[in-house]
């Protein structure tokens, strides 16, 4: 009964978040790749924690929507009313490729975005162009990201991470941004909070934003995914910071935000780990980077590429 039940879960889970089909292969070869930030990466460890991502995740759009261009952008490009499982999945793709995968398919991946990026852009409601482009664009909705993400691991991990530790995930995601074309991004915890002030003035909520914050909190299948977006939902709001929950216009208690709604996410993660076990994608990039092509003489005494040495795998 309870492999039912566990492989229901990881099934519900791999369809919801991504698509289906998680393409392990993908993150597989070549042997010895380390991709663009390798296992002792901080970027690794984060990225590795599924109910931290997730809630950071909806945080950072409920974040990234108070940009009224940011939100522009997307309530007239994007296709998440109409298909939120689908941009959720291509989302969770791109996290996975950047991170986890080798160096060829994060740059890869990186491109596809860039390309997409130059067909994003037309007039917000208030009259100014809008560029999804636009390298300052870029670096908020980097920047928005990122910092919920770190919060979610800080969370819900159970396992909070040093300054200078932050500090280095902040480094190192930077190189995303920069190769999808942001400029002056943030890379430290001081550098975004203190950017997070400087762009404050150009932020305000948006009809666009409050349609989006009033779907997610509502979106869900079936009761089962219901109640788990409202559980990751709550927990991005618990991370958003007091301003923007004051601009969003959700009136939250702090006591319920820190006695029930960080311990839902807490207990959806147990269950997600009990279900699905720790990040799959993880361990198989683990494996090929620490996997060696060992050299095998041919007949006529020519060395060539051969058999793939696994490592040993931490």
């Amino acid at each position: 009964m309870f492999d039912g039940v566990r492989a229901g879960i990881r099934s519900h889970v791999i369809n919801s978040v991504q698509g289906g089909d998680l393409r392990l292969e993908r993150f597989s070869e070549p042997a010895g790749d380390p991709g663009l930030f390798g296992p002792d990466s901080v970027a690794w460890l984060v990225t590795s924690h599924a109910s931290g991502m997730l809630a950071g995740g909806f945080g950072a759009i409920m974040l990234q929507s108070l940009h009224p261009l940011a939100m522009a952008g997307v309530a007239e490009h994007s296709d998440y009313r109409t298909d939120p499982t689908g941009r959720l999945s291509r989302t969770a793709r791109y996290v996975t490729s950047t991170v986890f995968g080798s160096t060829a398919d994060a740059e890869a991946a990186i491109a596809k975005v860039r390309r997409v990026h130059t067909f994003v852009h037309g007039i917000a409601p208030d009259g100014r162009p809008y560029r999804a482009d636009d390298p300052a664009l870029l670096t908020w909705v980097h920047t928005a990201e990122v910092r919920c993400f770190l919060a979610g691991y800080q969370a819900f991990s159970g396992e909070s991470l040093s300054r200078p530790d932050c500090d280095r995930y902040y480094a190192e995601m930077a190189l995303l941004a920069e190769r999808l074309g942001a400029v002056e991004v943030p890379r430290s915890v001081d550098e975004v909070e203190a950017y997070l002030e400087r762009v404050r003035p150009e932020l305000r909520v948006t009809p666009a934003a409050l349609e989006a914050v009033t779907f997610l909190r509502a979106f869900g299948r079936d009761p089962r995914e219901r109640i788990a977006t409202k559980v990751l939902m709550n927990g991005g709001i618990s991370l958003l910071p007091g301003w923007a929950r004051t601009q969003l216009g959700i009136r939250r208690p702090g006591i319920v935000r820190v006695a029930i709604d960080r311990p839902a996410v807490r207990m959806l993660s147990s269950i997600l780990i009990w279900a699905c076990g720790r990040s799959v994608v993880a361990k198989v990039a683990r494996e090929r980077a620490a996997a060696t092509v060992v050299p095998q003489q041919r007949a006529d005494g020519a060395v060539s590429d051969g058999a793939v040495s696994q490592g040993a795998s931490t």
